[in-house]
């Protein structure tokens, strides 16, 4: 008789992660879950990890309402199953103990059965408290322990067969409570001999009573062979996904195993025709996103850069946004030496981005010189211990540039001490900003932060791009447009505009609503010149600039500057309006791209004329930002270029220290506020100079200890920081 090998079907979390970047929106696939447990695939990955996050990012959907809208695609029994990074839960930062106790808490709420529960440095404490509070929560607790393969020529006393059990051996004698155990290998760089040892050890240790699952990436190659591996040395399941989010960077295809257990002593247990008419339902669903090119391909040097399928494909697209494609090849070649270097923590989100960053750092700005936030709260033991002592001298690097020492407690009881990560400081924000304190809105703050915030303040913005079809706008009674009004496209749904030899690509998507660059904007046509109202904008716009000019005294000006922004990403914070004066190096805006929060300073001192982002906008590499009118004569020297503040340890806050001495004229920034490297904390005044002062660290404002209107002198502290 055949052994049956059980299935977790990870199509709707890790296959959409794997293979779209998360970009898509849940409308399209959620009507596949239900054809899928009727097929009998009835164990499913629903939500968690990078999932939750990009509901707010990309889709501008609450990813608890998807919950609730998967559970009752799903009926009532099917086993849906979500991840969970440890103490991080479904962020990139490590949370409170009040806030991992809520993620289980709103789980069990939202339908979840069942919770992986990972920590990419394997750190037992990590795992030990987070999988207690799943347990209290009355969800199942599926204990990961997280593989991958050092890469080639790298010798390490760490990721070995011998060291995962060693592992496992000291997760049971710790008393950390789980239903099932799972080897993770998110990057599928672990060798199939190295599967199937390493599981064959966990089986002695477990006996036959514990389910043992296998999850791995097909993008090297091997995931088939993987899972052949691990079900010869014992693993009762195996993670699958469906075509058109299967193989290369996602999980090996139910069909193709399906197919490679013919003819052994083991089955899947599941009827493969109605399989093959689930995978045709998912293909038309998800037609309209265009595939990322690396998805579907199998690439064969991942053992030497390690990276989870889902962080491949998004990182390669961001790259892609932002014009670094060409340096792909560096950042591969860069990567070995930032895990090895950085203590061998296990690559998998949020350490595989740490490990991307640096790399990218070192490739664009040269090795080692600038070490990524991320990074250097790994190496520092910010995030918990990793399984080997990181490189003295890249701690000290760290130390250095950061402006933080060695952490010398636990990641948990840091975060606990942390008035800012509390869920009483997090409900104070939600009442500032007018938005119902919930136990759901309190989480989505603490993980997405200001992209969550955004999001619960109506900001936030889909940017999902997808293959349209053209828009039909036929007769006033569908639209509610008047028949008078004249077409926006001659027929067309999309067309290409050239300005000033700049190309914008307009897709018309409603006769209201347009998308330039993947931002949206409504707008309305009317026949002819509205005279009237082009003289008002103008006048606007020109009697803001005049005003400013007056006050400062300027009477000269040169020809207007345009900003563009260096990178893609989301606009989360606008510091200037029309008729503001700008200093060179003064923040502009705040963006997020490629995971990290990025200020986009001034290269001009001026008079700010324009500036079109808002906060939640979708920005592209080169899109227009702003428009300065540049001060070369009269008073020109009433604009001063931007200083960096220094810092200064206070005990376990960080002081940031003024350059030099003035008048506070403006403040940037609030108590409870994240303060980005580079970034305006606020601007001086002396001998009719404006000076910005920007913070060389990165961390979270604990009090503003000046005020505008203050005479300060140079070295005295303008506020203190939480790194």
């Amino acid at each position: 008789m055949k052994k049956h090998i059980h299935v977790m079907v990870t199509v709707f979390r890790d296959g959409l992660q794997s293979a779209y970047g998360a970009r898509v929106f849940s409308a399209d696939y959620l009507p596949v879950v239900w054809h899928a447990v009727a097929a009998g695939m009835n164990h499913l990955e629903s939500g968690g990890g990078a999932l939750f996050q990009s509901a707010y990012f990309y889709s501008a959907e609450d990813a608890f309402t998807v919950m609730d809208k998967f559970r009752a695609e799903a009926g009532p029994d099917a086993n849906l199953q979500t991840l969970s990074r440890g103490i991080n839960v479904v962020g990139l930062e490590s949370q409170s103990s009040e806030i991992v106790r809520l993620h289980a808490k709103l789980l069990k709420k939202h339908g979840t059965t069942t919770v992986r529960n990972f920590d990419a440095l394997n750190d037992l404490e990590n795992l030990k408290f987070s999988g207690q509070c799943i347990v209290q929560a009355g969800l199942k607790h599926e204990l990961a322990i997280s593989m991958m393969e050092l890469p080639p020529g790298v010798e390490a006393k760490a990721h070995t067969a011998a060291s995962y059990v060693a592992l496992l051996r000291q997760l049971m004698e710790s008393g950390v409570p789980f239903d099932s155990l799972c080897f993770k290998d998110a990057s599928g760089t672990s060798h199939p001999q190295k599967v199937f040892e390493t599981i064959r050890g966990a089986r002695k240790l477990l006996g036959d009573n514990i389910k043992i699952a296998f999850h791995t990436h097909d993008t090297a190659g091997t995931g088939t062979s993987a899972c052949l591996s691990a079900i010869e040395a014992g693993a009762d399941q195996i993670d699958l996904s469906l075509a058109p989010c299967s193989g290369g960077t996602c999980q090996p295809d139910v069909i193709t195993i399906w197919h490679a257990l013919r003819g052994t002593d083991y089955d899947l247990d599941l009827d493969i025709n109605r399989v093959i008419k689930v995978e045709e339902l998912l293909k038309e669903a998800l037609k309209p996103y265009p595939p990322l090119p690396e998805a579907g391909r199998v690439e064969p040097l991942i053992p030497f850069f390690p990276l989870p399928g889902g962080a491949l494909t998004a990182n390669t697209q961001m790259l892609r946004d932002n014009g670094l494609m060409d340096r792909y090849p560096d950042i591969i070649n860069a990567m070995g030496e930032a895990i090895a270097k950085g203590g061998y923590a296990t690559s998998v989100t949020p350490v595989s981005q740490y490990y991307f960053q640096q790399a990218l750092n070192n490739v664009i700005k040269g090795p080692w010189k600038e070490i990524a936030e991320g990074y250097g709260k790994l190496v520092l033991g910010y995030l918990g211990k990793p399984p080997l002592e990181p490189d003295p001298e890249v701690v000290r690097l760290a130390e250095r540039q950061l402006g933080t020492p060695v952490a010398v407690e636990s990641a948990l009881e840091r975060n606990d001490r942390n008035p800012a990560k509390s869920v009483a400081a997090i409900g104070k924000l939600l009442e500032e900003n007018n938005i119902p304190v919930t136990e759901e809105n309190v989480f989505i703050v603490a993980t997405c932060q200001d992209k969550g915030l955004l999001y619960l303040k109506g900001l936030a913005k889909p940017t999902i791009k997808k293959n349209m079809p053209a828009a039909n706008v036929s007769t006033a009674s569908q639209t509610g447009v008047p028949t008078s009004a004249p077409a926006l496209s001659s027929g067309q749904d999309a067309v290409t505009v050239n300005l000033n030899s700049r190309a914008y690509g307009v897709e018309f998507l409603t006769p209201t609503l347009v998308r330039v660059n993947g931002t949206e904007y409504t707008v309305s046509v009317k026949e002819g010149l509205d005279q009237k109202a082009i003289d008002s904008t103008t006048v606007a716009n020109g009697g803001a600039l005049r005003q400013a000019l007056k006050q400062t005294g300027q009477t000269e000006v040169a020809e207007l500057k345009l900003i563009e922004s260096p990178l893609a990403g989301i606009v989360l914070k606008v510091n200037k309006k029309v008729g503001d004066k700008v200093a060179i190096g003064e923040t502009l805006l705040v963006v997020e791209s490629m995971g990290i929060k990025v200020p986009i300073n001034s290269n001009f001192s001026g008079i700010m004329v324009e500036i079109w982002p808002s906060r939640g906008d979708s920005l592209e590499l080169g899109d227009p930002i702003a428009r300065i009118r540049a001060i070369v004569s009269g008073e020109a020297g009433s604009i001063s270029r931007a200083k960096t503040g220094k810092t200064k340890a206070e005990g376990e806050k960080t002081a940031l220290v003024s350059p030099s001495a003035g008048i506070v004229l403006r403040i940037y920034k609030l108590p409870g506020e994240t303060i980005h490297v580079g970034e305006s904390l606020l601007v001086l005044e002396a001998l009719k100079m404006e000076t910005p002062i920007s913070s060389p660290i990165e961390g979270t404002v604990l009090e503003i200890v000046v005020h505008e209107g203050e005479q300060i002198t140079a070295g005295q502290t303008l506020a203190t920081v939480k790194m």
